[in-house]
């Protein structure tokens, strides 16, 4: 029987994880479909009970579900509830739907895929949308990480901020509507862009439109890009993984990621 997988979202027209996965499942010979759910925000409860009496297989659960799914589920592992956030969903065996977080781990493998040398780097992320756990073997540690947060109009912090940077997060919808969008523009405004050292790697996690404002501005300015198609491949692989216990075949969701958007 097919089992089937999809994603709760609101909206979710636009998401490319439909393409992404059913190109895995098909590459990989694993008798699935994957779906789009369109779930508004007030419906989150009843389409969690939906995935339970429909037996579908496991899901993906994108914005703005990601923290209010958590106490509709069976059980959430101890790193998607440090992070605040689900994205995945696996069915066990027995029925339960347990919750995960493979976004954090998606993006690690895109940065590292990208080039990125994370040991010892200095991130700057930008939006407060996004939580940052810091983990190491001694809490005194990790605590000498953390340093204060900024705000957009501290053009000092945010200059001291980019110029010390290695990698740069891009975690907020500012770039989300396009270029002539008034956020977009704001946004970009308040970033000092050319503070920027060369080769700093910047990320927008923004992968609808692909080449974003905020890419093609940095990039002006020295820095190397990486769309949010990669955390998204990745992310994509790290739940495929979990729920068919197959390695990803990545070149055949690259490849469908890479493809043009069909209706």
């Amino acid at each position: 029987m097919t089992r089937v997988y999809g994603v709760l979202g609101w909206p979710v027209a636009h998401s490319r994880s439909p393409a992404m996965l059913n190109a895995a499942f098909a590459a990989a010979g694993v008798d699935a479909s994957y779906v789009r759910f369109p779930v508004a925000p007030d419906a989150l409860a009843d389409a969690v009970r939906g995935l339970r009496a429909l037996g579908i297989a496991g899901a993906n659960v994108t914005v703005p579900h990601k923290t209010s799914v958590l106490p509709l589920l069976d059980s959430v592992d101890d790193a998607a509830r440090a992070i605040g956030a689900v994205n995945t969903v696996v069915r066990g065996e027995d029925g339960r739907l347990h919750g995960l977080n493979t976004d954090a781990g998606g993006l690690v493998r895109a940065l590292v895929e990208a080039g990125a040398r994370l040991e010892g780097a200095r991130a700057l992320v930008l939006g407060a949308g996004a939580e940052v756990t810091v983990a190491a073997r001694r809490q005194e540690a990790a605590r000498a990480l953390w340093h204060d947060a900024l705000s957009l109009s501290d053009d000092t912090g945010l200059r001291t901020a980019l110029t010390r940077a290695d990698v740069v997060v891009h975690a907020t919808s500012a770039t989300l509507l396009g270029d002539d969008d008034r956020a977009t523009r704001l946004f970009l405004a308040q970033l000092p862009l050319e503070a920027l050292r060369p080769g700093t790697l910047i990320t927008d996690l923004v992968y609808t439109p692909r080449d974003t404002a905020l890419l093609r501005a940095a990039r002006a300015h020295g820095a190397r890009t990486l769309d949010g198609t990669a955390m998204l491949l990745h992310q994509g692989a790290l739940a495929f993984e979990r729920w068919t216990g197959l390695p990803a075949p990545l070149e055949a969701m690259r490849a469908a990621l890479d493809a043009p958007a069909s209706a």
